[in-house]
């Protein structure tokens, strides 16, 4: 995609070059790879995670090291702080045409494992969005599992598919869609509870497409094969996908995220359509 030349938000903070030697919350090995399948995208869903985390926590007093950046993580953090950027202007300017006040949300790059408003996370955790403290966290060695583990095409517009999806878990803090989803599953069992999940990170995706929709018209950003990026990178971390390929058997009542199928499609309205309106994904629920 086309990004060079955008302003630079300041909204980011690049932490890559740090690294805590304490507090190892949630480290490789089994419980990594069940926390990356819980929460790959996670959305409102960090929240959640948040009893688990602090039992890893208060290991040992955190131990700081600090080395500076490769050129191509240099590089990395410019085109990360050009799609936040991008995010920025494509959400302050649907905000303002739907009459609503916009706040931007911060974004970390860190590397290993991280504290947050939702607790401690490790980059097992997959990129996030923390409603505590409106920031998402990203640690980009996920793309290369995404890639290499759950098959997508790799791109630098499947980055940018992830943090416009983390993103729109912003939006829906602003507009309370999460807070009224936390409270109807606080009335809901553990099925109908993951239904309600599945249609947050549906319109997540949705959001992420119509990101894509509006900064195409302000600023022709897409090159071929970006959507195909986008489209392969939500294939790849469907429910049924992860399952079918980590555990052999696809168990639709524990799906938090919906099918590949699903994320796909409400990628393409949100791109294809442009229209906020148009994102109800909870209407079968109704």
């Amino acid at each position: 995609m086309k990004w060079s030349g955008r302003r630079q938000s300041e909204n980011m903070e690049d932490r890559r070059g740090m690294s805590s030697g304490g507090k190892t919350i949630l480290g490789g090995g089994i419980v990594g790879i069940v926390i990356l399948l819980l929460n790959t995208f996670g959305g409102e869903n960090a929240q959640m995670l948040t009893p688990i985390l602090e039992q890893f926590n208060n290991q040992q007093p955190a131990q700081t090291e600090t080395r500076a950046l490769t050129d191509s993580e240099i590089e990395e953090g410019k085109f990360v702080n050009a799609i936040l950027v991008d995010n920025e202007d494509v959400w302050a300017k649907i905000f303002q045409e739907n009459n609503l006040p916009f706040e931007a949300p911060k974004l970390v790059l860190f590397s290993g494992q991280v504290e947050t408003a939702c607790g401690g996370a490790s980059s097992a955790s997959g990129p996030f969005y923390c409603p505590g403290d409106k920031t998402i966290y990203m640690d980009m060695s996920f793309f290369e599992e995404l890639r290499t583990k759950f098959g997508a095409e790799g791109g630098d517009f499947a980055v940018a598919y992830v943090i416009a999806h983390e993103f729109g878990h912003h939006i829906q803090t602003l507009l309370g869609t999460s807070s009224k989803v936390q409270e109807l599953q606080g009335g809901k069992n553990e099925v109908e509870g993951n239904k309600l999940s599945v249609s947050l990170e549906l319109q997540a995706d949705f959001y992420a497409g119509l990101w894509t929709h509006y900064n195409q018209k302000m600023k022709n950003i897409l090159e071929p094969g970006d959507i195909e990026e986008a489209l392969s990178a939500a294939n790849a971390v469907g429910d049924d996908a992860i399952q079918s390929k980590m555990q052999g058997q696809v168990v639709p009542d524990s799906f938090t995220h919906g099918t590949s199928e699903q994320r796909m499609f409400w990628f393409n309205k949100g791109f294809k359509s442009g229209d906020i309106k148009q994102g109800n994904t909870f209407a079968d629920l109704q």
